[in-house]
């Protein structure tokens, strides 16, 4: 059955060739959904490399606000009435909000007050986040806020079903399911490099320890040293090297701590892949992913993970089969599922072949296809509804919006 093109807007605050997980999946679904023959407009804070760049109809760059803490990353902003003017010009069929600051409550608002339907996603857990800062009263008020937030939009797609439980339980309505893909040409075994093996002061039958991600409090990045220790002690006549692949604001305090780790800093496309690809053993003792982008490309890499049971860890890894896993918070049980995977190298191999063979399934064309599924039925859901209005409309006559 032929099914009609949609106008589509994408409003996020983070965007390629900005490096974190949100960047990466709203860049797939953006040339997805074009390639799908949909017109996607796109609305995010203005970035260094668009200095030559204006706006057109497919672009809206607005004005960003440095993160506290994260250099790089930005706030977004834009006023809704710029936003209600630009969509009763050229109206969207559906918005899909992936981040929930100042520039997506004002794509909210404008949306609310023309009738345009809005799916939103969940993709960055900042609640959970200001949690690791030690702010638990502000991370209850983000919760407060967040549920507010999403609970005015048709659904709410999430990325991992441990997400969806937990949003569940916090009161979040309208959930959605969707996972995330892997680009698995790219992230490839194939890619190994000794050469760069040699530049970590590696041999051939040495082994790089790898760390892919942001460099920052809530990646609970201080469980890599005694892990590395543990290791160290399990296994003395086994060359062991920590890799660092990343940056952030607690890069210089884990140079003082790991002296004896490389670091080489945030790395993207074929380079970063070379550098998965190079590794054996990945790490990664996060507890604060939605999902967790770097477990599916370390296992398309053909890398032995070890990572807490939640998120895109306990949807992708069987534990001794693809992957290694600890109850989240037990950092006994993660140091353990690391020493085991190098008792045996026979473990490692077979452990390496069958995180891979997994992986090379999770393409993106299919996460592509059911987000367009989505889309078509909130614009459905609002054609049955046009008689009796829900929280996504205004009646007709009205003018003011409602927040």
């Amino acid at each position: 059955m032929n099914t009609p093109s949609l106008r589509i807007t994408l409003v996020s605050e983070t965007f390629p060739p900005e490096i974190n997980g949100v960047a990466n999946t709203l860049g797939r679904l953006s040339e997805g959904l074009r390639q799908r023959g949909h017109q996607v407009e796109l609305i995010r804070p203005r970035q260094a490399c668009d200095h030559a760049t204006g706006s057109d109809d497919a672009l809206l760059l607005c004005r960003g606000w440095p993160l506290p803490g994260y250099p790089g990353l930005q706030w977004g902003e834009v006023s809704m009435h710029k936003l209600w003017r630009r969509w009763r010009r050229q109206r969207p069929d559906v918005l899909y909000i992936a981040t929930e600051g100042p520039l997506g409550l004002s794509a909210l608002r404008a949306a609310r007050r023309l009738g345009v339907v809005v799916v939103s996603g969940f993709h960055t857990n900042f609640a959970q986040y200001s949690g690791q800062y030690g702010l638990g009263l502000l991370s209850r008020l983000l919760t407060h806020y967040l549920r507010w937030f999403h609970r005015r939009t048709a659904i709410t797609l999430v990325p991992s079903i441990s997400q969806r439980l937990e949003l569940e339980r916090r009161g979040f309505e309208r959930l959605g399911l969707m996972a995330r893909g892997v680009d698995a040409s790219l992230f490839t075994p194939a890619r190994r490099s000794q050469a760069l093996r040699e530049q970590w002061g590696l041999g051939m039958d040495e082994l790089a320890v790898l760390h892919v991600g942001r460099l920052a409090a809530e990646k609970n990045l201080a469980l890599l040293r005694p892990c590395m220790e543990a290791l160290h002690k399990a296994y003395p006549d086994q060359r062991l090297r920590l890799v660092i692949v990343g940056d952030g604001p607690l890069r210089g305090q884990l140079e003082q701590q790991l002296p004896d780790a490389v670091f080489c800093g945030a790395q993207r496309g074929e380079v970063l892949a070379e550098h998965y690809a190079s590794g054996d053993l990945f790490l990664f003792p996060s507890l604060t992913e939605t999902f967790g982008n770097v477990v599916l490309e370390a296992l398309a890499s053909g890398l032995a993970v070890v990572a807490y049971d939640e998120a895109a860890a306990a949807q992708h890894i069987r534990h001794g089969h693809s992957g290694a896993l600890a109850m989240p918070g037990d950092q006994a049980a993660f140091i353990d599922a690391a020493c085991w995977l190098l008792e045996e190298s026979e473990t490692l191999r077979r452990v390496r072949l069958n995180a891979r063979q997994h992986a090379s399934r999770q393409g993106w064309p299919a996460i592509i296809e059911q987000f367009e599924g989505y889309l078509y039925d909130a614009c459905r859901g609002l054609q049955d509804t046009r008689e009796q209005p829900s929280p996504l409309m205004i009646k007709p006559g009205s003018s003011a919006p409602h927040g």
